[in-house]
């Protein structure tokens, strides 16, 4: 098991809880889900689904007849994104274990990312597999923390920072060579400017002072 696996199903718990009740994140997953412009009946995948916390807004968009399937690569972070879906009694929601950069799916019509791409050694790579993956006309949307550029900008982005240190294994450095909220907003920027190359913009917002982005694009 890798260190990043360990450690976030290590924190499966607290994740789950700061996933879900960090307040103002559930109407930024609601945006985001909004964004795709899901129809009844499509097919979505949630890259980096974590314990489930986009599950819900998705299936409500797709219906019944749609498909909601769901990749992570730790097990006991999918563990509770399982209990969600049976708790449910969703019949059309699937979580499998996978590496979003190589996702276990084949053709979908919208992929949503979110909080996820920061991880990635080659993001703007990955995000340009998932817009092949949803064809021309497929939404892809991400959702992502990054640096602020506004002008109130210092203590916005020093909050970032901690948070971004003490989520990044391993958590106990304080000095570092490639500090992790520099190298997470190259990451996000990366893959923005990827989809934007791939889309027509379909979304693209911010929130939380600047720190929060959405960006979403219809793949041509």
């Amino acid at each position: 098991m890798s260190s990043a696996q360990s450690f976030y199903g290590r924190w499966a718990a607290l994740y789950d809880r700061i996933a879900l009740y960090t307040p103002g994140v559930a109407r930024l997953r609601e945006r985001a889900a909004a964004a795709l412009r899901l129809s009844p009946g499509d097919t979505v995948v949630d890259m980096g689904c974590g314990t489930g916390a986009n599950l819900p807004y998705l299936r409500d968009r797709v219906g019944p007849e749609g498909t909601v399937v769901g990749v992570d690569f730790t097990g006991p972070i999918l563990d509770r994104a399982r209990r969600l879906v049976e708790r449910r009694g969703w019949e059309n929601v699937h979580v499998v274990r996978g590496d979003a950069t190589r996702p276990p799916v084949d053709g979908a019509d919208a992929v949503l990312s979110t909080f996820v791409v920061g991880m990635f050694a080659d993001p703007a790579g990955t995000v340009d597999g998932w817009c092949d993956i949803v064809g021309p006309g497929g939404r892809v949307v991400l959702l992502d923390a990054a640096r602020s550029d506004r002008r109130y900008a210092p203590p916005v982005n020093a909050a970032l920072r901690a948070v971004t240190v003490l989520s990044t294994p391993p958590t106990r450095k304080i000095r570092y060579d490639d500090p992790p909220d520099e190298r997470l907003t190259g990451r996000v920027t990366a893959t923005r400017d990827a989809l934007r190359e791939r889309s027509d913009a379909v979304a693209r917002e911010e929130h939380w002072l600047g720190i929060i982005r959405l960006t979403g694009g219809r793949v041509i």
